[in-house]
């Protein structure tokens, strides 16, 4: 990763590392990034690491379930912009949830989630920090 995430790092595997993701237009929106640098599209992913995302993702939703109550997940695996194999991981919502006191909502709850550039959720970093503190905990 060119940019410091360091500080968004949830949880760490031997082969994966869960961050949330600082754009939070699905409430608990999480990356799940492969450790090994030459690994560039899910095909990629050795039989060992397969098994371990596998894990990664059940735990992250176990988790995702305690903390944010979500309704379904999506799991995204593109690679267009960062092509590193990583994917997105995105709770959904059918009904208007609230988190500190901002309120999200899933427009297209039941559809393709939306993916443009330009339909971004930053919220405040104590926010942020609070979701990866839940996730981090119920986690464990």
């Amino acid at each position: 990763m060119a940019e410091d995430f360091s500080k968004n790092l949830i949880k760490e595997y031997k082969y994966w590392q869960i961050y949330i993701n600082a754009n939070q237009s699905y409430l608990g929106r999480c990356v799940v990034w492969c450790k090994r640098t030459d690994a560039l599209d899910l095909t990629d992913a050795t039989p060992e690491e397969q098994q371990e995302l596998f894990l990664v993702l059940r735990e992250l939703r176990e988790a995702s379930k305690k903390v944010f109550q979500p309704d379904w997940f999506n799991y995204l695996f593109l690679g267009n912009v960062m092509p590193h194999l990583h994917g997105h991981f995105l709770p959904r919502y059918e009904k208007l949830k609230a988190f500190m006191g901002i309120n999200f909502i899933d427009e297209l709850y039941g559809h393709y989630p939306n993916d443009n550039d330009d339909y971004t959720v930053a919220v405040p970093q104590e926010v942020l920090h609070a979701m990866k503190d839940r996730l981090t905990e119920a986690l464990k």
